[in-house]
């Protein structure tokens, strides 16, 4: 995928999920969210933690070439084992400890991602980095991942505060190609679902039917594992 088109993704969803927490009420940081044990706050750590490894991955010297492309960083491996997925839990956790209130989150947040993406903006489109994970990666398919957090989680985020989503037509649009490939448009409108609902289902957000789950199949979506 076309790192321009990613990195400007990544910045438009991540300053409209600024916007969206900015003014949120002392009493909803707390609220639960679908991602067990997360609260409001917790979760909007979470996404703030796995935006804030891409400055360190950057410092580090280049791998010679990439291995691992975005759908395959989504495989069922370690990472998503239960130990792993324990720490992810008590890491957001303590971050979002670490703030005096939710004004405090929302500054942590939107200083992480505008420091990442004035990075990424200076890398060529060729540059490859090192996942936490041991994963040799484009940054553009790196970035993707990052995209998927931010569009997702946004999901989450909204529906646990009772409000409308706020995801940008450009992020949906990078987290639809990531499931259904380049050909993401033909394959949606076979659907014959909206966009919305469609990553609302393929993501576990939404059930799907049995019959849903066939059609979707048989058009070849990239399931991915989510933590």
């Amino acid at each position: 995928m076309n790192q321009g088109r990613v990195v400007e993704a990544f910045r438009l969803e991540a300053g409209r999920l600024t916007q969206a927490m900015t003014g949120v009420a002392q009493a909803e940081w707390r609220l639960p969210t679908r991602c067990t044990p997360w609260t409001v706050g917790e979760l909007l750590a979470h996404v703030r933690v796995v935006i804030a490894w891409l400055p360190g991955m950057l410092a580090t010297p280049a791998p010679h070439r990439p291995e691992v492309s975005a759908t395959e960083y989504y495989r069922p491996d370690a990472r998503f084992a239960p130990g792993t997925n324990a720490a992810r839990i008590a890491l957001a956790q303590h971050d979002a400890a670490q703030q005096a209130d939710g004004d405090g989150l929302v500054e942590s947040f939107d200083a992480t991602w505008q420091e990442a993406y004035r990075l990424c903006q200076a890398e060529p489109d060729s540059r490859v980095v090192r996942t936490r994970h041991g994963d040799p990666m484009l940054l553009s398919d790196f970035l993707v991942t990052r995209v998927v957090e931010l569009a997702i989680h946004g999901l989450d985020l909204a529906d646990a505060l009772g409000r409308e989503p706020w995801l940008t037509p450009q992020a949906a649009s990078v987290v639809q190609e990531l499931l259904l490939g380049p050909d993401s448009t033909a394959s949606l409108e076979q659907l014959g679902w909206g966009q919305l609902r469609f990553l609302r289902k393929a993501t576990g957000r939404d059930p799907i039917g049995e019959g849903e789950l066939a059609e979707v199949g048989r058009l070849g979506i990239r399931w991915i594992t989510l933590g």
